[in-house]
């Protein structure tokens, strides 16, 4: 997992409240394991104006110009800015990996559904709950501003604009820690490789029968 320190990026806005996984990602693209891939087909019913299926080339596809991501002043955005309980429904893990993919490193929400909220975490994306009348001021800014950036700094927890208004966010310590230093749950394991070695080393002397 890449480390997370800070991202200064351009801002779409998903004026959309109670987006659910499925909308993230249609279920019809849950056939991989892979956490590449999936970008081509996030937000795909709203993106495009056919069903999408695996394996479609999605360049011969008619794109939705009315969508946000498809408006060429919010092209190559990395912060994605929408409303309440954001993530909601399944706990597909492939919702978070889409979002990545596309490009996406922070997602600004005044609140998220616990699981897809957690599943961020593990694969570095930062989720940042801000209070609704900030978000909803963020939204007037993005709408008024082409070309509008936000930096955000997760050392010091906290959300710039570009007239110099700073909020604050909290974040869990542990996550917080795993963020900026990488690591996901393999990695967190991988610290105490020589413990998980002299415990298996132990074990198989005491209890050889499981090793046959």
């Amino acid at each position: 997992m890449n480390k997370f320190h800070s991202c200064e990026g351009l801002v779409a806005p998903l004026d959309r409240a109670n987006v659910d996984t499925d909308a993230i990602i249609p279920k019809q693209f849950l056939k991989s394991i892979k956490r590449s891939g999936f970008g081509q087909n996030l937000f795909d019913e709203w993106r495009y104006l056919d069903h999408g299926e695996p394996g479609m080339d999605v360049i011969q596809r008619q794109l939705n110009l009315d969508f946000v991501l498809n408006q060429s002043r919010y092209r190559g955005a990395q912060v994605l800015l929408t409303r309440a309980n954001f993530g909601c429904g399944s706990s597909r893990e492939h919702a978070p990996w889409a979002l990545q993919d596309y490009g996406f490193r922070v997602i600004i929400a005044p609140s998220f559904a616990d699981i897809f909220f957690s599943n961020c975490f593990k694969i570095g994306l930062l989720p940042i709950v801000l209070d609704e009348n900030i978000v909803e001021q963020i939204f007037h800014a993005v709408s008024v501003t082409e070309g509008y950036r936000l930096t955000v700094n997760l050392e010091n927890q906290t959300v710039t604009t570009p007239s110099g208004e700073v909020y604050a966010f909290d974040v869990d310590p542990f996550r917080k820690h795993c963020l900026l230093n990488g690591l996901d749950e393999i990695g967190l394991a991988l610290q105490y490789a020589d413990k998980i070695k002299v415990f298996e080393e132990k074990r198989r002397m005491e209890q050889p029968w499981l090793f046959t």
